[in-house]
């Protein structure tokens, strides 16, 4: 069989395009993340997210149909690192706190899996401490040197960092 010099191109697309749809189940939309509102409240207390400083967070799960929201960062990583967690995670969201306003954090929601993240900075979020979430590198470190605390991936951040106790064992201005 004998192929014009045009066939190739084309069954280099083809195929890319077959294999593009590689790994995703039929219908299967791509997670995006989803805007918070003046109503949206924390899966773990109720607390309205719109109300508090510092940077949110979402988790996504397979065959829900809209995230969990979660009013700092410590929760989502509270959650998403139990032992116990067995449901499937689509996609996890922070919000890039080199883009966002601190104290009124809107959008710029990034996937937090490819974050940079600052623990045990003096930044404080609607919880006490917080682990701040960065797009950027560079912009993670530029917030270590002016809050303290080190630079970290989400990969290295352990559960015995995200203890949920509201900030008052490390908080000692209380």
């Amino acid at each position: 069989m004998i192929f014009s010099p045009r066939f190739l191109p084309a069954a280099a697309l083809a195929a890319t395009v077959l294999l593009a749809g590689c790994g995703k189940q039929a219908g299967e939309v791509p997670a995006v993340p989803v805007n918070i509102t003046a109503g949206t409240t924390c899966v773990l207390d109720g607390m309205l997210l719109a109300n508090f400083p510092g940077p949110k967070a979402q988790i996504l799960y397979d065959g829900a149909a809209e995230p969990d929201f979660f009013c700092d960062t410590v929760e989502m990583f509270n959650v998403y690192l139990q032992p116990e967690q067995a449901r499937r995670v689509r996609a996890v969201f922070v919000q890039d706190m080199g883009k966002a306003d601190w104290n009124k954090p809107r959008g710029h929601w990034i996937d937090a899996t490819q974050a940079f993240y600052v623990l045990g900075s003096d930044a404080r979020g609607s919880m006490g401490p917080t682990i701040a979430a960065f797009a950027q590198e560079a912009d993670a470190r530029t917030f270590a040197k002016a809050h303290g605390g080190k630079v970290a991936t989400f990969n290295e951040v352990t559960p015995d960092q995200v203890v949920l106790d509201g900030g008052v064992l490390k908080d000692h201005k209380m």
